[in-house]
């Protein structure tokens, strides 16, 4: 496998990474998540804006984005997935340093890695929904930044799992934020409700797109927390992210969500955000 790192194309066996990396050390750093479809990158504008903005909000101000955009696009040729669907990782970090929490002054070189690989889509679980349950959210307050320090969120994954369940909706002082690794949306009484954005939750691509969608397509919708109490009445739940799409949740720790089947609004959301992958 070739993958981008620092500035190359090399054969992923040759990468070398300090172990006194900062985002070995401390988790010092960001990541983004990507799809393409025969070399189209789905929201590829979005998510390096995205980047972008993590990047700033954690002072790392010298990489070159455009460069790393521009990577991409190579390491799909180099790894012959330019006319499939592909996964794509980009990781940042503040680079190798002497351990110490300060950020040291000169800034080290940031480390720039990026990976691909076959993307296999969820089409199943679209189509009959999946099972989540409800999980602490224990996680920092700054969950607006990609960051790669996950451990809450590899602990609420672990914990699905475990459930037989393909999600975890966190829960944080009695409200829903977001899933632990992607957006979570509700249909109560026709309106489309999900978490507003604030530094509790991810400023996701697929929400933002979503959004979008409900407008075009005249469905209502409201940017407000939802009680966790109100969960059991609400007559569609879905959870949202770049490689999971639009998943209907059907069922949440031992109930089921309305009659248990996908609901007509998340088809239809479905349908209208699939018309608009790269073709």
């Amino acid at each position: 496998m070739t993958v981008y790192f620092n500035g190359n194309f090399v054969d992923k066996d040759d990468v070398s990474i300090s172990p006194d990396d900062r985002g070995f050390v401390f988790a010092d750093g960001i990541y983004e998540v990507l799809r393409a479809e025969n070399g189209a990158f789905f929201q590829e504008d979005l998510h390096f804006e995205r980047m972008a903005r993590s990047l700033n909000e954690i002072d790392l101000t010298s990489v070159d984005v455009a460069a790393v955009r521009e990577a991409i696009h190579s390491l799909l040729y180099h790894n012959d997935l330019q006319d499939r669907l592909a996964k794509i990782y980009i990781q940042v970090t503040r680079g190798a340093a002497p351990r110490q929490h300060a950020v040291p002054t000169p800034p080290p070189d940031p480390t720039v890695y990026a990976t691909v690989a076959p993307h296999t889509p969820p089409l199943d679980k679209w189509e009959q929904g999946v099972k989540a349950i409800l999980h602490p959210d224990q996680r920092w307050a700054r969950c607006d930044i990609k960051s790669i320090s996950l451990l809450p969120n590899v602990r609420a994954t672990t914990a699905a799992r475990r459930a037989d369940a393909y999600e975890a909706i966190l829960v944080r002082d009695g409200f829903v934020t977001e899933a632990s690794h992607s957006t979570v949306v509700g249909v109560f009484d026709d309106t489309v409700v999900t978490h507003p954005l604030t530094n509790h939750i991810l400023p996701s691509t697929t929400r933002a797109l979503l959004l979008d969608l409900c407008g075009a397509h005249d469905i209502p919708v409201e940017e407000i927390p939802i009680p966790e109490a109100d969960l059991p009445d609400a007559d569609e739940l879905m959870v949202l992210g770049t490689t999971t799409g639009v998943m209907p949740v059907v069922q949440v720790d031992d109930w089921t969500v309305a009659d248990g089947t996908p609901g007509p609004i998340t088809r239809d959301l479905q349908a209208a955000f699939r018309a608009l992958e790269p073709a």
